[in-house]
């Protein structure tokens, strides 16, 4: 969980619920890195945007190795993926 100010799914309103809402058209649930913007939605907006570019876009790094790499920097700021 994140140590700054979130505004929980429940208690979104305007142009956080429509980011919110775009995040669980495609996740399924909104996680709590992506919460973490909740107080900017355009931001967390752009966040999902870099994120399914980086992991889902055209590369030379198979899905695998994307989420290989994903976790080790997860691993190295003692973080859970």
């Amino acid at each position: 969980m994140t140590w700054i100010k979130v505004i929980d799914v429940a208690e979104a309103k305007d142009a956080l619920r429509e980011a919110y809402d775009e995040v669980a058209s495609t996740r399924g649930e909104v996680g709590n890195i992506l919460k973490a913007h909740s107080l900017h939605p355009k931001v967390l907006t752009a966040h999902l945007h870099l994120y399914r570019a980086l992991m889902f876009g055209r590369s030379e790094l198979s899905r695998a190795e994307r989420e290989t790499i994903a976790v080790a920097v997860s691993v190295v700021n003692k973080c859970h993926y």
